[in-house]
């Protein structure tokens, strides 16, 4: 177990750190790729700390995904600690917190004799990034638990920049000036009426990414496709050994393929066990997630903060 506080340990951390704030909360590491713990801290006073959101900052864009536990803190004051790292936004489709209205519950099987709770009907079991159809993607998510079941729904994340830097370099080359039409359509709107999939490819515009981005914090390169959202590449053509058509289409659907399943590789993952009070805070660009759909009928009741791009 790690405890940081100091420049020596963490170079991105602020210069000067009060000895309240190097004895209030301690790092340990989850994997050698992704996430770190954060306990001996109440979510509910970093916002009244620059010191300390500065020092949580370098450590999220360090280890990608932060985990705490046992933060019993209300929805107001999870909205208020989430502000304190940026411009929080509003889901363009899904309805918000009544009390808290830039968080967004995520409420699964809930009871029925409680008609004033509000039940998303989708599932997130799918390696992705969140809202990667709109041209500027958010910039993270702070996600806590208010209930869920004692076992199953857990939520997986893996690291982005190491699945590219994993890659081989041949494959490096070949995808570096490429870009990918990311789509609201592919995976929220495939369930609905064609009237309103119409209507939504109006409002909510196919965008195209590169496949590598760059990190605007950190300066990384990441890979940047992802099995919800993304749906082909948009300038992938082989001008050199095309015989047909085919030649570059199943070439590149298999490109594609082989990319989307780089976040499935558990050597860039790491793995949490929700209870009520964990909170969860990840990159929305350096990260992957998987929300694990094993729990059947028990419910589930999440509130997240979505920080803007």
């Amino acid at each position: 177990m790690l405890k940081y506080g100091s420049p020596h340990q963490l170079a991105s951390a602020p210069a000067v750190v009060r000895p309240s704030v190097l004895r209030s909360y301690r790092v340990e590491v989850c994997t050698p790729a992704i996430g770190a713990e954060i306990t001996q801290i109440n979510l509910a006073d970093v916002p009244d700390d620059p010191t300390l959101v500065a020092e949580l900052r370098a450590l999220w864009l360090k280890h990608r995904v932060l985990f705490f536990r046992d933060q019993h803190i209300t929805a107001q004051a999870q909205q208020r600690f989430a502000a304190a790292f940026g411009t929080l936004e509003k889901h363009p489709t899904a309805p918000m917190h009544p009390d808290a209205p830039l968080l967004l519950p995520l409420y699964r099987n809930l009871d029925p004799n409680k008609p004033n709770m509000i039940e998303k009907s989708s599932r997130e079991n799918i390696w992705h990034s969140d809202l990667t159809f709109k041209e500027v993607g958010p910039r993270g998510a702070i996600l806590r638990c208010e209930a869920c079941p004692e076992s199953g729904g857990d939520t997986l994340w893996a690291n982005m920049v190491l699945a590219y830097e994993m890659l081989p370099e041949r494959v490096k080359v070949q995808i570096e000036p490429l870009y990918a039409r990311h789509s609201f359509e592919h995976m929220f709107a495939a369930q609905l009426r064609r009237e309103r999939r119409l209507e939504l490819a109006i409002e909510q515009p196919s965008t195209d990414h590169p496949v590598v981005r760059v990190h605007p914090e950190t300066g990384e390169k990441l890979l940047f496709v992802n099995q919800a959202f993304t749906t082909h590449f948009s300038n992938f053509y082989n001008f050199d050994e095309v015989r047909y058509g085919q030649d570059f289409a199943i070439e590149a659907n298999h490109l594609m393929n082989y990319l989307l399943s780089q976040a499935g590789v558990p050597e860039y993952q790491v793995r949490l066990k929700w209870r009520p009070g964990t909170v969860a805070m990840w990159d929305n660009m350096l990260t992957q997630h998987y929300a694990v759909a094993d729990y059947g009928r028990e419910p589930r009741k999440m509130l997240r903060a979505t920080l803007a791009g």
